[in-house]
């Protein structure tokens, strides 16, 4: 039985599960990441179980538990790997009361960070993927941009990049990308997770001060257009992306209100990853 404590920045998760693969997951996707001992505090306690119904007479179960709660409906449980990451996403979406929550990927250079909102089609696991992997930006996230409220900082939490179906060729043939096994037909397709390379896990203690706020499209062979729109429309954008902004009350808005005035903010559309790459370059260098 697997029972071991791990520190993903922000937060202290302790993971329970007699599943081999949630413990392969782990050596191969946290192996960067501090075990902590067993009276380490916890921000969350989660289990993934084998199931309980009458299902799991004909086909193994795997139930993800955050806190003694499940929920979730209950996976095959040949998808307890990507089940223990989507269960994570959630529950920091819906339990990090202390953080603002946004999903989106963000990644950092120099301080400054890039925040890619995940709107269907948008592209973003892969021009996040294409961003650390061949220009060399910090992963802070694939899928949760966590804001201090009190500085609104971003801050890091740099875990395994969630891939699907096309997306998952292109990105095993980047250097230095290193995937895990394929899950065939989930919810989302077929899946597969890229490790976040090991200098952004190095600074999983980062912050960074959020710089651009980036609306991608992809369109396959669009051609490539990158337009600037105000802090009124971005906002209205983006606080569609918000877990948490809501049940923080004024904190949740002020705290949102600071990452706008603190970045510009851009649509783009794109047709390949070389354009999406090309459109960011373009955001930030002409910001001074």
């Amino acid at each position: 039985m697997l029972d071991t404590i791990i520190r993903i920045p922000p937060f202290n998760v302790r993971v329970q599960s007699s599943f081999p693969e949630v413990r392969s997951h782990l050596d191969r996707f946290y192996e960067g990441f501090a075990r902590l001992s067993s009276d380490a505090f916890v921000d969350f306690d989660v289990q993934l179980l084998p199931g309980k119904g009458v299902r799991r007479l004909w086909r193994k179960q795997v139930r993800f538990q955050v806190d003694s709660q499940t929920p979730f409906l209950p996976l095959p449980a040949d998808q307890a790997a990507p089940l223990l990451e989507w269960g994570l996403n959630w529950t920091i979406a819906s339990r990090s009361l202390g953080y603002l929550v946004l999903h989106a990927a963000v990644l950092a250079r120099h301080d400054r960070a890039v925040i890619l909102p995940g709107f269907p089609g948008a592209g973003k696991s892969t021009l996040c993927a294409s961003l650390c992997h061949l220009r060399d930006w910090q992963l802070f996230s694939d899928e949760l941009a966590i804001v201090r409220p009190d500085d609104g900082r971003l801050v890091a939490h740099p875990r395994p990049i969630s891939l699907k179906n096309q997306s998952i060729d292109l990105v095993s043939a980047f250097p230095g990308a290193s995937l895990g096994p394929l899950f065939h037909d989930t919810r989302k397709g077929t899946v597969a997770h890229a490790a976040a390379p090991k200098s952004s896990v190095a600074q999983a203690e980062a912050t960074a001060q959020a710089g651009w706020i980036v609306f991608p499209t992809f369109r396959q062979d669009a051609p490539a257009s990158v337009d600037e729109i105000s802090r009124a429309e971005a906002f209205m954008l983006i606080q569609q992306q918000s877990f948490n902004q809501e049940r923080m009350g004024d904190v949740g808005f002020e705290t949102l209100c600071a990452l706008l005035t603190q970045s510009r903010c851009y649509r783009i559309e794109y047709g390949s990853t070389e354009d999406g790459l090309n459109a960011i370059q373009q955001i930030v260098e002409s910001t001074p």
